[in-house]
């Protein structure tokens, strides 16, 4: 019985990523204008230079090039391994630029960071990085905005309650991620 709960579980998993309406991350109650209309997001790569705007969910369903071109942008910078990024992090960012009435590129600190990559960070002992981060899982991301304060980034990432929110002030981002409802 439980084999099958686990199977049943992956399933919905695979279906909820396949393209078709989301579920959001925990506790969010999704913005209905992202649901029914389209979801567009800026990204600016501070490590590669790269940009992106992207129509990543449009007319109920997420875009498949678009998402391809989301995982090239968020990629391990240091590695260049790309790997899929979690639609549910995607539609936290929309929400997130919602909140903040944000029309402007994030900048990106670290999107998915190969296994090689975080042992490396964590080698190097600067603090914070989880040897289980969820940065290898394509679950997580680093952001700033700028022209926009640090704490208000990180109170608006919080009100959405949709994972794990973290503070770096030395380092001038916000953490967000779709693991567990958190904040440090």
């Amino acid at each position: 019985m439980i084999q099958r709960r686990s199977f049943l579980k992956s399933s919905l998993l695979l279906a909820s990523s396949s393209l078709a309406l989301p579920t959001l991350a925990k506790n969010t109650s999704p913005d209905s204008s992202i649901l029914s209309g389209e979801c567009c997001l800026r990204f600016y790569n501070t490590h590669t230079g790269e940009k992106l705007k992207s129509t990543f969910w449009a007319e109920g369903e997420f875009v498949p090039d678009a998402l391809k071109d989301i995982n090239k942008v968020l990629r391990d910078h240091r590695s260049n391994k790309i790997a899929e990024i979690d639609p549910e992090l995607l539609l936290l960012l929309g929400q997130l630029n919602g909140k903040l009435d944000n029309s402007k590129e994030l900048h990106i600190i670290s999107g998915y960071r190969a296994p090689e990559s975080n042992a490396l960070l964590r080698s190097r002992g600067s603090g914070g990085v989880a040897k289980r981060s969820l940065h290898m899982d394509g679950k997580a991301i680093d952001i700033r905005l700028p022209g926009t304060d640090l704490r208000n980034l990180q109170k608006a990432a919080m009100s959405l309650k949709g994972g794990g929110v973290g503070y770096y002030a030395s380092s001038q981002f916000v953490h967000m991620d779709t693991g567990r409802v958190r904040y440090w």
